[in-house]
């Protein structure tokens, strides 16, 4: 099964299984991650914002205008910003890294 690490704000890593076809919120709340993904995936909010470790970011599909949209009001949003609803686990992402911002 593939596995991908939560670095958590205060920069503990949590390598984490990831079962293929599950969102990276999906992933965090069935390992007790604290993301929050207020709206439960519906692409409403962006409190499941995660940042991709570069070396991972292009291996994603881009990211939708609707998820641009909601990305521009999340706190803390870097280069590699997404929203972790937004990425789907697959074989190819094994071993993906992403970052937790730091609380405003």
């Amino acid at each position: 099964m593939p596995s991908m690490i939560f670095v958590e704000a205060d920069g503990t890593h949590r390598e984490v299984d990831a079962p293929v076809g599950l969102s990276v919120l999906e992933i965090a709340h069935q390992h007790g991650v604290d993301l929050e993904g207020a709206c439960e995936g519906s692409l409403a909010c962006a409190t499941c914002h995660v940042i991709v470790d570069p070396s991972w970011y292009d291996k994603l599909p881009k990211a939708s205008d609707d998820e641009e949209d909601m990305l521009d009001l999340a706190f803390g949003l870097e280069k590699t910003s997404r929203l972790g609803c937004q990425i789907i686990m697959t074989e190819e992402l094994d071993g993906l890294v992403v970052r937790l911002p730091k609380s405003g």
